[in-house]
């Protein structure tokens, strides 16, 4: 005799919720060191003005660890957007064009940010 117990269903969806789960962790938490980094340098510094502030970002390791700063913004900022898109936006063509929109804004902005920190 067999057991049936609930209803049947076909399981679909997206399934990357462990995975954005995890990337919205991780990237928060770099995020987290670089401010504490960051942090420590300003207070622990000499008087700040802009010679300090640009001597702080112009070592090699500064600038690859804001790189990967940046990098992780806007992976936080995508799964966060793009899931905010998602349940609040129901037409198809709609949430795709805020998708599309999201995503240039964002490539625009770590282009602007990293032309902005190899500048220094």
């Amino acid at each position: 005799m067999e057991q049936n117990f609930g209803s049947k269903r076909t399981v679909v969806g997206a399934h990357y919720g462990l995975r954005d789960w995890l990337s919205q962790r991780i990237t928060a938490a770099v995020m987290a060191l670089f401010t504490i980094v960051l942090l420590l340098q300003v207070l622990f510094g000499a008087e700040m003005g802009y010679d300090r502030w640009a001597g702080i970002f112009s070592s090699q390791w500064m600038k690859v660890l804001t790189f990967v700063v940046i990098v992780s913004l806007l992976v936080h900022a995508w799964v966060g957007m793009r899931d905010v898109w998602m349940d609040y936006v129901r037409p198809v063509g709609a949430r795709l064009l805020f998708q599309v929109v999201t995503i240039v804004w964002l490539v625009g902005c770590a282009g602007w940010a990293i032309q902005v920190l190899w500048r220094l």
